[in-house]
């Protein structure tokens, strides 16, 4: 068979790798439960109160990579449709640990030019190419995040905060490029003027709770998506699967 019989020829449904990333308490976790057949990996000790299946909480990085490669090896054994890796912010930090103890350090800064950095985004591009793994056997792979406002310093003018995953810059660039879809949760915010004294006017911020979901990158936060997806959506996740692909083995 020659290269031309290995050609695509348009559009393939494949189990989408998505990153969610909120404010701490927004529900990120409730959300990435309605995926299909979910299962938390849990880094991070925050989900017990949701009711879906899940591993035992994971201490140290070997532990929920070797979880990883279980959960690919068969997915018909199993018959789990969604791998929700609760929390990246944690799993980062996970993995810092496993690199401190290969190097004998107590800090990852004590490597020394950016050596146990570089160990350490080695070994989290071998975490995605496993979570490739579960993808290539029928499964939706999702990161959660908390969020954090950083200072961005714009070439094109002047600086500004936005929000951006809580992880090293690094980090972030490597699941940001493997992602599909990069959402954003936050809550919906109106502001008005307030008069103040002296004939000056206040800024005042405003919110009913409704929580919403922002999929494409603007000047105030990071976010991406494949699907066509509307700018802003609600947090309903009902909503969203309609956007979803059909893949042959799952109804998403």
């Amino acid at each position: 068979m020659g290269l031309l019989d290995s050609i695509i020829p348009g559009r393939v449904a494949r189990p989408r790798r998505t990153v969610i990333y909120s404010i701490h308490g927004w529900g990120k976790s409730t959300w990435s439960s309605q995926w299909y057949r979910p299962i938390f990996l849990p880094t991070e000790d925050g989900n017990a109160d949701i009711d879906c299946p899940s591993f035992p909480l994971f201490t140290d990085y070997n532990t929920i990579m070797q979880a990883v490669m279980e959960l690919g090896h068969d997915q018909s054994s199993h018959g789990f449709g969604t791998a929700i890796i609760d929390s990246a912010d944690w799993l980062e930090q996970l993995n810092w640990n496993d690199v401190c103890n290969k190097k004998g350090i107590s800090s990852i800064a004590d490597a020394g030019f950016n050596k146990g950095y570089d160990l350490a985004e080695r070994q989290f591009m071998r975490f995605l190419k496993a979570c490739n793994g579960l993808r290539d056997r029928g499964m939706h792979v999702i990161f959660t995040a908390h969020c954090d406002i950083k200072r961005f310093d714009s070439p094109e003018g002047e600086s500004y905060d936005r929000y951006l995953p809580k992880l090293h810059k690094r980090t972030s660039a490597l699941l940001q490029e493997w992602a599909d879809e990069v959402l954003f949760g936050q809550y919906k915010v109106y502001t008005r003027k307030s008069e103040e004294s002296f004939g000056r006017d206040r800024t005042v911020a405003t919110g009913s709770g409704e929580r919403v979901i922002k999929t494409v990158e603007r000047p105030g936060w990071q976010a991406k998506n494949r699907l066509g997806l509307p700018e802003e959506m609600t947090a309903d996740f009902k909503e969203y699967m309609q956007y979803l692909p059909p893949l042959p083995s799952q109804v998403a």
